[in-house]
């Protein structure tokens, strides 16, 4: 894609998902008007990154994660698909298979609210089953509106799907980087409000921006979101599962810096409900544990790294 093709289209899904949110109403419609399946078919790195970066600025609430991990796992997406997500913090498949039967209990993104299908990864392979076959719930928690459901049941009899081990790992990069990219578009916004507090909070009499604490504090901010955009797409040219963990690992660190750095920025304020800060911080938190927070992945990279006894080289540089 052209850099003008891009930054256009950057424009119009950034319009049209912030009008959504401000109108109460469905950004996954809107999303489907605007191609989102076409686009992620023909060009899936950029439908990735501008839609995802979208949501995040926004923080809107949809479901083409669900899109994103069908695609990774080899079938086809359609808006009545959704896709089991592995329990909060872990990225195992949420599923067991137990003499013949399928043990679910994971995560669902809004999409669960509306699908009539669900595929689901076990240990034995996949299968789609009726939603309606399954407990869904709607999970309050810190995020209220993030539309996230619990979903649970025993299953027979299910269609099997043709998903193999090596398309749930290469699902899970994919879920990861699509996390990064929304929550590097959460770090924006955020770095956002807190650079417009600085500029119309007076103290002394003049602005809060114009002192060095301040000030330092909104810059590491802006190098922590540009350096995780950085190892985004070292992650989408690398391709590996391993450079997507890390990547995912750099998101959940971002996220702890802006919040840090952008609360104190704020101070009272952005303790209050009266300011959005607290909506971004919460959808921070929850998708810093989708698909393992920082401290889980780099963990398990460690021990990775610690069995083969090799490291290898992750970007050339």
């Amino acid at each position: 894609m052209h850099a003008a093709e891009r930054a256009l289209l950057e424009e119009t899904v950034r319009d049209a998902v912030t009008r959504a949110v401000d109108a109460g109403a469905s950004v996954d419609a809107v999303l489907g008007e605007l191609g989102w399946l076409e686009m992620l078919d023909a060009e899936p790195r950029d439908a990735v990154e501008i839609v995802f970066t979208a949501l995040g600025l926004a923080n809107a609430t949809a479901g083409v994660l669900d899109d994103v991990l069908a695609v990774a796992c080899g079938v086809e997406p359609r808006p009545d698909l959704a896709v089991l997500l592995p329990r909060f913090g872990a990225w195992a498949p949420a599923a067991e298979a137990i003499d013949g039967e399928k043990r679910i209990d994971g995560l669902a993104t809004a999409r669960g609210a509306t699908a009539t299908d669900l595929l689901v990864v076990a240990d034995d392979g996949a299968a789609v089953v009726p939603l309606a076959a399954c407990a869904v719930s709607a999970v309050e928690g810190v995020d209220p509106i993030g539309g996230w459901h619990r979903v649970r049941g025993v299953v027979t009899g299910a269609a099997p799907v043709p998903v193999g081990a090596d398309r749930w790992e290469a699902a899970v990069a994919a879920g990861r980087r699509a996390l990064g990219h929304q929550i590097a578009g959460n770090g924006r916004a955020v770095l956002d409000l807190a650079r417009t507090h600085a500029l119309d909070r007076v103290q002394f009499g003049r602005p809060i921006a114009s002192f060095q604490a301040v000030r330092h504090r909104l810059a590491e901010t802006l190098v922590a979101i540009e350096g995780l955009e950085a190892t985004l797409g070292a992650a989408w040219d690398d391709g590996t599962p391993i450079t997507s963990a890390l990547a995912k690992a750099a998101a959940g660190r971002t996220a702890r810096t802006v919040a840090t750095h952008c609360q104190q920025v704020l101070a009272g304020i952005g303790f209050t409900t009266d300011h959005p800060y607290h909506l971004y911080l919460k959808r921070a938190m929850v998708l810093e544990g989708l698909f393992g927070n920082a401290d889980a992945i780099v963990l398990d990279v460690g021990r990775h790294l610690i069995h083969t006894r090799s490291a290898p080289t992750l970007i050339e540089l």
